[in-house]
């Protein structure tokens, strides 16, 4: 039976990202927790305060620079994932006609599931490359297949079968009277948390939304292919087009490390705008400030550095400094809770408050 992943185009390219999968295992599972524990042992050895915890980042660079294991551990994660991209994507574009031929079949199929703007204008902030992706989320057609096979190796496995999203749809606060008609996964990227939100809500008319054309259309194939009825809008988050109080529920998954800080109040207003009054706001996402990560031990804090300088990630510094509990409240959302997840992620619920 097949998964909701599927097969490489050739036996050589699922061989290769397994290899891949497998260096990054290694590299987070092996090499990393060594370097952690000698970068706090360089930081007592200089009696830092916190075991270097709060050191300025150009400090905490060279108090890492004359460790072998920083630039190997560096070396490596910037490799395997640039090798796991080119090599799938390689093989994606040898076939490009195909997949495009799958896309617009989707199309043709439930044209009313997909909604495209002719005159959309992407942001220049949409057009970075983004955990080096070629050509990003917006600038390669075949840009949804890329990102499912090469995140295959980015989830190092544990996601497969969309179970890392089914997870996230499990912890999206429902509204506290239990009404939910519709809901938007804004920032959904290839749809996966579109269609886990749909298993949860399965009444709910479920949208995703993003600024990724080439993601958009990948979204709706896979829908339309796994026969989940969801509709997909091409769009920004900070202006999505829909009316005042059309929804329940809202997500945003990893969305916030991938924009840049002065979008954060205007998504949250654009999210309490289409929100109706009760409805909830959930964010899954890098653990920020509110949640402790401004006192993270200095690996972790060296991790986010380098997924900052060397991964593409140009906005997640400014997440990570973030109160997110407070965005919320000064933008009029009423914050219900906020914690760790099982999974690497932190996770924030609010609402909008109710008409009394």
């Amino acid at each position: 039976m097949q998964g909701v992943l599927p097969r490489t185009p050739t036996l050589e390219d699922e061989s290769q990202l397994a290899f891949y999968e497998t260096v990054r295992n290694f590299a987070i599972g092996e090499m990393f927790p060594r370097l952690s524990q000698q970068l706090v042992a360089r930081a007592d050895a200089a009696k830092l305060p916190d075991h270097g915890a709060r050191l300025p980042l150009r400090q905490l660079r060279a108090l890492a620079e004359p460790l072998p294991l920083s630039g190997a551990w560096k070396r490596v994660m910037r490799s395997q994932q640039q090798l796991a991209w080119d090599k799938i994507r390689s093989s994606l574009l040898a076939n490009a006609a195909r997949y495009e031929a799958e896309l617009d079949a989707a199309e043709c199929a439930h044209p009313e599931r997909i909604h495209c703007d002719p005159q959309f204008v992407t942001p220049d902030y949409a057009k970075f490359p983004i955990h080096l992706q070629p050509g990003g989320y917006v600038g390669d057609t075949l840009a949804g297949y890329v990102f499912h096979h090469g995140t295959k190796v980015f989830y190092q496995g544990f996601n497969d079968q969309d179970e890392l999203h089914i997870l996230n749809a499990q912890h999206v606060r429902a509204p506290a009277d239990g009404k939910v008609r519709r809901v938007l996964d804004v920032g959904c990227s290839i749809g996966q948390g579109t269609t886990a939100l749909k298993q949860r809500f399965p009444a709910a008319e479920v949208w995703g939304l993003d600024v990724g054309l080439p993601l958009v259309r990948y979204a709706h194939k896979r829908a339309v292919d796994q026969g989940v009825e969801v509709h997909f809008k091409h769009g920004l988050a900070e202006d999505t087009g829909f009316p005042d109080g059309h929804f329940d529920v809202v997500l945003a998954y990893i969305l916030f490390h991938e924009v840049p800080a002065r979008l954060f109040d205007s998504i949250v207003t654009e999210v309490r705008r289409v929100l109706r009054p009760g409805g909830t706001f959930t964010i899954i996402d890098a653990p920020a400030a509110n949640s402790g990560s401004d006192t993270l031990a200095a690996g972790n804090r060296f991790w986010l550095d380098f997924d900052s300088q060397y991964n593409c990630e140009p906005y997640s510094p400014a997440f990570v400094a973030t109160d997110v509990p407070e965005l919320l409240q000064r933008n009029g959302l009423e914050v219900l809770h906020s914690g760790a997840m099982p999974s690497f992620l932190w996770h924030t619920q609010a609402q909008k408050p109710a008409i009394k």
